[in-house]
């Protein structure tokens, strides 16, 4: 699971067919302090997730075949969760 921010969403003309319909948005992972951390990656949109909005990323291949309901899937990030509020323990 990763915790990230939306930073934008990716725009194509040509993509496969199981991305037709989907949003692809870029997501930059942070920390547990929301500081930003690594690099940005695609993920498909799967929580209606907008610019700005701090996600839950699933980056794993068969949790994400199975919400999706769909074999052999060319996905590898699935934004499955938008976060409304974090409490770190110190």
């Amino acid at each position: 699971m990763i915790y990230g921010r939306v930073i934008g969403n990716m725009v194509s003309t040509v993509k496969h067919p199981t991305y037709q319909g989907r949003s692809v948005m870029i997501v930059q992972p942070m920390d547990e302090h929301n500081q930003d951390e690594g690099e940005s990656f695609l993920a498909v949109d799967n929580a209606q997730a907008g610019v700005g909005d701090r996600v839950l990323v699933l980056s794993e291949g068969g949790g994400i075949r199975q919400i999706l309901g769909i074999q052999n899937l060319p996905i590898r990030r699935l934004i499955i969760g938008i976060v409304d509020h974090i409490d770190v323990a110190d």
